[in-house]
């Protein structure tokens, strides 16, 4: 029987790389880098990223952005809700802040009845009431001695006592109250931004 096939290659090893596999793979013994869509600029390139001639057939060309405009930062916000307020802590604060405006108070009445006492409003009007009540027996009503400093601020320290605990007690009921509305309606809806 006669071999009609012509001559036939001489089979040897193939060393190259197999179809699936790239062509570098064996000789890259540093990390993977890919291939960049610009080239790095030349050293001695202009602002523009261009090393001279014409701006289309440069591989040394730095794309820039066309617009002039700036980024300005955008200002984050959050949408948060009031679910529930705790009383015990809706107590210490309004405890706290009806005891500094007690003291405002009693503060306030001093400087105010010592201005009017320099002005001389109580020996005036003091004189005018004295003399309007007055009689033959009695020289009236002395306004002086019933609205001393003493007096006063006994009385302011009294009302700023009665405020603090008025305060206290309405603000604790008004937590117990927002957290049954908030239970119904879903509470109060805050909207807090960023500080630029």
């Amino acid at each position: 029987m006669t071999d009609t096939r012509g001559q036939q290659p001489s089979y040897e090893t193939y060393n190259g790389p197999l179809p699936g596999e790239r062509a570098g793979a064996q000789q890259s013994a540093g990390p993977y880098h890919p291939p960049q869509a610009y080239g790095a600029p030349a050293p001695g390139g202009t602002a523009g990223g261009q090393t001279g001639g014409t701006a289309g057939g440069q591989t040394g060309a730095v794309r820039r952005p066309r617009t002039g405009a700036r980024t300005t930062p955008r200002t984050r916000k959050a949408r948060l809700r009031v679910a529930k307020a705790d009383p015990w802590s809706v107590m210490k604060v309004s405890f706290l802040l009806s005891i500094a405006l007690g003291i405002c108070t009693v503060v306030a009445a001093a400087v105010l009845w010592m201005v009017m006492d320099a002005m001389g409003v109580f020996s005036t009007v003091g004189g005018t009431i004295s003399e309007a009540t007055g009689s033959n027996e009695s020289n009236g009503f002395d306004l002086q001695s019933f609205l001393s400093l003493p007096r006063v601020l006994m009385f302011t320290s009294v009302i700023a006592v009665i405020d603090v605990v008025l305060m206290t007690a309405l603000a604790t009921l008004g937590a117990f109250i927002y957290n049954l509305s908030a239970g119904f309606v879903g509470g109060v809806e805050l909207t807090l931004a960023e500080d630029e």
